[in-house]
């Protein structure tokens, strides 16, 4: 199996979005739209956590492993289209944090030991 990157699913999903906007007739999708469907996702993960820890009945659809896709599918292609190479800002991020905590090693260290 082919390893997934961010930087391969954004690309992935700028030809998937651009299939679908010129099917809508639009230039690209709305940040606002797409942060819908994200907090939309969000709460199907809350959800599937509830049926799991046996808060609710559970539903044979409910599947954490989907439903944490479809989170991470909206994250990135807001990231998309805001023009953020996600890979790299989480990597800044990460690089940030580790200072402000202390921590070592940071992501970009960890990933030159690969």
């Amino acid at each position: 199996m082919t390893e997934l990157t961010f930087r391969s699913l954004q690309d992935y999903l700028d030809v998937k979005y651009e299939a679908i906007c010129q099917r809508k007739n639009i230039s690209s999708p709305s940040t606002s739209d797409l942060f819908i469907k994200l907090v939309e996702e969000i709460g199907e993960v809350a959800e599937v956590l509830s049926q799991l820890k046996g808060n609710k009945a559970n539903t044979d659809d409910a599947s954490l492993e989907n439903k944490l896709a479809d989170v991470v599918h909206y994250v990135v292609e807001i990231a998309n289209v805001n023009g953020i190479d996600l890979g790299k800002a989480i990597i800044e991020k990460d690089k940030r944090a580790s200072v402000k905590y202390n921590e070592s090693p940071n992501l970009a260290e960890f990933l030159s030991k690969k």
